[in-house]
């Protein structure tokens, strides 16, 4: 079953190649959706994929890369759009 979500990372997720980190944890796990740096030093991930495969996904966006620290991720429930086709980078 496909399922969406919404992600707020919180912590030293900012400079520290987070959003790289993201996209190849989406490509491991097959997601797709979108990675952006927020105004506030968080960072948003707005994902859809197989809800197995997005449980693991949560799982790397809490670990996060080598040089971040990751102190919170916020996760809700959206609507399923079926509108990504990869997984990107948002400026």
């Amino acid at each position: 079953m496909i399922v969406a979500r919404r992600f707020i990372i919180s912590g030293l997720v900012q400079g520290v190649g987070y959003r790289y980190f993201v996209l190849r944890a989406a490509a491991r796990h097959q997601v797709l959706g979108t990675v952006r740096n927020l105004p506030d030093e968080r960072v948003e991930v707005i994902a859809e994929g197989e809800r197995d495969a997005m449980d693991e996904f949560k799982n790397d966006l809490a670990a996060g890369p080598m040089m971040a620290e990751v102190s919170d991720v916020e996760e809700t429930d959206i609507e399923v759009t079926g509108r990504f086709r990869d997984f990107r980078i948002d400026h």
